[in-house]
């Protein structure tokens, strides 16, 4: 048996991104509903939304779902305790110190994962003693590590740096790359960009839209003297390059930046000065399709890849 559906009680080892902006209820009920584990993005919420958010997740399935913690969040005090009073059974943390929260978590009968894009970071969540480790290379949209190690040679190496459960992340959005990470370590896969392209996804249609018009290449790893976000082709992405490519400070680049301009451009639609993040597999994706289908399609793909694979001859 999976380990990975073993540890979290779901049908399908298919983890959802805690994406901020497009993680609401909606999202993650649908993908828990559909056998794989949904995730609230509790990154773009105040604490009392978070709540509601749970609240009507609970509401809306009867399945394991999580929350996903950035763990830099401002509130971090009040965010953990919403999470306690209000039953939450998985928590996937991230950008931070595993450490710091990963026995109080425990202590309250909450399973553990957290997000790394290293072999040494990896060492250091089995350490903290979580359930889980996410291995994230930098083809993921949005915060990535600043290591910028590729999916393909991330998983091996953290695959020998852990005997922990382990789900791949990054560039993953389909059966046949689900299939790839296994046969490389993971048993599992965390999928982000290919949810935040889903009917129930919470991000606005304009975004929706534009990220399936993406090519090859049309995404970008920046701001990475503030925190390594590969982002869309844009106004502010340009405005971003060319900051970059005249060495413009940190303090420059925080300015630039400002505030809100994930949710401007996620959330609200503004698709010139809000920021894009979507990874790179958006380009391959061509429709908004309903969670329901998307897994049914990814599972698909995985089943008849591994029978395709399973009747090539040996060397």
């Amino acid at each position: 048996m999976n380990r990975i559906c073993n540890l979290f009680g779901i049908k399908y080892p298919i983890i959802q991104g805690g994406m901020v902006w497009c993680s609401g209820w909606r999202l993650a009920s649908a993908v828990s509903n559909a056998g794989g584990l949904g995730l609230i993005g509790a990154g773009s919420m105040h604490p009392e939304v978070l709540r509601e958010h749970i609240k009507k997740c609970k509401e809306a399935t009867n399945k394991p779902f999580g929350v996903n913690i950035p763990l830099m969040y401002p509130q971090i005090d009040e965010i953990m305790k919403i999470v306690v009073d209000e039953g939450v059974k998985i928590v996937f943390t991230s950008a931070g110190n595993p450490k710091n929260w990963t026995n109080y978590l425990k202590e309250n009968g909450i399973k553990v994962a957290h997000v790394v894009s290293s072999a040494k970071f990896a060492e250091k969540c089995e350490a903290a003693g979580v359930d889980a480790i996410v291995a994230e290379g930098f083809e993921a949209g949005g915060h990535n590590g600043r290591e910028e190690t590729t999916t393909l040679c991330l998983i091996p190496s953290v695959r020998k740096a852990t005997v922990l459960p382990l789900i791949a992340a990054g560039g993953i959005g389909s059966g046949e790359a689900m299939l790839a990470v296994m046969a490389l370590g993971a048993e599992g896969a965390q999928m982000g960009t290919r949810f935040a392209l889903t009917t129930e996804s919470s991000a606005h249609s304009l975004f929706k839209e534009y990220c399936l018009s993406l090519s090859e290449g049309d995404t970008k790893l920046l701001l990475k003297k503030l925190s390594p976000t590969r982002l869309a082709k844009s106004k502010f992405f340009s405005e971003v390059e060319e900051a970059e490519a005249r060495g413009a400070s940190v303090e420059e680049m925080r300015e630039l930046l400002g505030r809100g301009r994930a949710k401007k451009g996620i959330f609200e639609g503004n698709l010139e000065d809000g920021e894009l993040e979507i990874g790179q597999i958006s380009s391959l994706i061509h429709e908004i399709q309903p969670v329901s289908e998307v897994i049914k399609e990814i599972i698909c793909e995985f089943n008849c890849s591994h029978q395709k694979i399973s009747e090539l001859s040996s060397f």
